[in-house]
């Protein structure tokens, strides 16, 4: 084991047909925290997990470590949508969802490097202050969590006329989590068969290409990959994030920045980057911008998009000039998945025995655990204020086919873009952004 995590080595994989009371679709954080939480309310609950590849691989594994409080639709939008009582209750689910991730962590004696110090977000234009500044008042009109003010003082090491701070984040290591949870699952029980592609499932029922598995229930845990079935290939978009990791830096350049262990930072441009200070003092960086590529299709050059990550690094060194002479020595990227609303589901089908969970675009560090406890309590039966919050049910329309979906998905890449441009030109809100918000969960 190095790092706290494990050789990677594959798990036997399915060898025939077989029974089980519940069979999940997919090794990452949503099935994983919902064997979990099944097997907190029933011990002897005999669960299989059927993964393509191994536990972990997709964005549970490889994703930015912020165990966050924000989920894909904002409270704007979800108030909107639901009313101002469930989007209260939707935002208090996610802020004790982030202290939840580190106390089943450990209480299962995982080590994920797990620091709560909150998110930082920089101002670096007046059109960003703006939006800053109306953040603000809306967090305090809704009375449910803080958002406060930071001014440039607080900032140094940056260009940032000042900054926003959550403190509903904290800084986690994925690849820790998503490996030491499966290996927790397995020695109460779990059997987790790796190397075995699921290729449809019915009520009750979930194929592979190394036999068919019958169960009582089925989790659809699948994320960015949801469309690799026929069934729900228009489910989901499959949209890529890409990050780079630089070599540590010393104490002293962190002093001179200005972040502490346990922060996460991003900024008010419009195409998305999100970073943190790792465990070991590297900046983890990442952000949008990869294309969508024709038909969903996902495939593993597509992690690795070099324009992409020269970007991320002179994006970096723009916030942060001191990174300068940190030279980068991991770059990765994967998909997350994408409703055509923005809005996260979890849902169960008892007349089916069906459930699912996925559509974070990206928030899932904490959702997913928000989505185990809640499928878990739908399994089981009980009615809870989990089952009561508004993402649970909820059903988003398909995406359209293509041509639309390619050109639909590309155009909104180049809308982020063209927002952020007009705003460093026009010192002004973006109109582009107004048109886009809709669109995007706002």
């Amino acid at each position: 084991m190095e790092n706290g995590i494990d050789d990677l080595t594959p798990r036997p994989a399915l060898d025939g047909d077989a029974e089980f009371d519940v069979c999940i679709i997919g090794g990452g954080l949503t099935g994983l925290w919902t064997a979990h939480y099944l097997l907190e309310t029933d011990p002897k609950a005999r669960i299989a997990i059927v993964e393509k590849e191994i536990a972990g691989f997709g964005a549970s594994g490889r994703n930015g470590g912020w165990a966050s409080a924000l989920f894909p639709r904002s409270a704007a939008a979800l108030e909107r949508q639901h009313g101002r009582g469930a989007a209260h209750a939707m935002r208090r689910a996610m802020i004790d969802t982030v202290d939840e991730v580190g106390r089943a962590s450990r209480s299962l004696g995982i080590d994920i490097d797990y620091a709560k110090g909150g998110t930082v977000a920089y101002v670096r234009s007046a059109a960003q202050e703006k939006a800053a500044r109306h953040d603000i008042a809306e967090t305090r009109k809704a009375g449910v969590d803080t958002l406060d003010w930071l001014g440039p003082e607080a900032v140094r090491a940056t260009d940032a006329r000042g900054a926003t701070f959550d403190p509903n984040c904290a800084r986690i290591h994925p690849a820790k989590l998503v490996r030491g949870l499966a290996a927790s699952l397995e020695r109460r029980g779990v059997t987790i068969f790796e190397q075995t592609t699921a290729i449809d499932f019915g009520a009750r029922t979930v194929t592979t290409d190394r036999g068919v598995i019958a169960c009582e229930t089925v989790v659809v845990a699948l994320e960015g990959y949801t469309s690799t079935l026929k069934r729900t290939h228009r489910s989901l978009m499959p949209l890529y994030s890409l990050m780079i990791a630089t070599e540590p830096l010393s104490d002293e350049a962190w002093d001179e920045i200005g972040l502490a262990h346990g922060q996460t930072f991003n900024d008010f441009r419009h195409l998305l980057i999100y970073g943190q200070r790792t465990a070991d003092n590297r900046f983890a960086f990442g952000g949008r911008g990869a294309r969508y590529h024709w038909g969903s299709t996902i495939k593993p050059e597509y992690d690795r998009v070099q324009s992409v990550f020269d970007h991320l690094h002179k994006t970096l060194v723009e916030l942060f000039p001191v990174a300068a002479s940190a030279a980068v020595t991991h770059t990765w990227g994967g998909p997350l998945g994408v409703p055509r609303d923005w809005h996260a589901t979890a849902g169960y089908n008892p007349k089916t025995g069906v459930a699912f969970a996925g559509g974070y675009v990206g928030d899932g560090l904490s959702t997913t655990n928000l989505a185990g406890r809640t499928l878990s309590d739908l399994i089981t039966g009980q009615r809870t204020e989990l089952t009561r919050l508004p993402w649970v049910g909820h059903v988003s329309p398909r995406w359209e086919p293509e041509p639309l979906r390619f050109l639909g998905s590309n155009a909104g890449l180049l809308g982020a873009n063209i927002a952020d441009i007009e705003e460093k030109v026009t010192k002004r809100s973006s109109i582009a952004a107004r048109i886009l918000g809709p669109l995007t969960g706002h």
